[in-house]
């Protein structure tokens, strides 16, 4: 069975983790049984457990970028506040 990674399993809700657990488990079984038939559908139902939690990651990760784009700009405009300033007492 694949597992999904550490930060997928982190965003599971308890009902869907317990269901992964439960999934993964008989999964495991199957494959040690050598019914690959059998554990394909199991590895394809925790493939569908797990898009709800991939989505959650990739709003995490959308959330991060725009707050650092947020705190580059601030700083890209905090740096031309202080050249016009700059700027202004030179000119005096």
């Amino acid at each position: 069975m694949r597992h999904c990674s550490v930060q997928v399993r982190g965003l599971l809700t308890r009902e869907e983790l317990d269901r992964y657990n439960a999934l993964i488990e008989v999964g495991t079984y199957l494959e040690d049984q050598s019914r690959y038939d059998l554990a394909y559908p199991v590895q394809k139902e925790i493939d569908l457990l797990i898009q709800p939690a991939i989505e959650r990651l990739k709003d995490k990760g959308r959330a991060r970028d725009r707050a650092t784009a947020e705190y580059l700009e601030s700083l890209r405009d905090r740096e031309d506040g202080d050249n016009s300033e700059e700027m202004e007492e030179e000119q005096k």
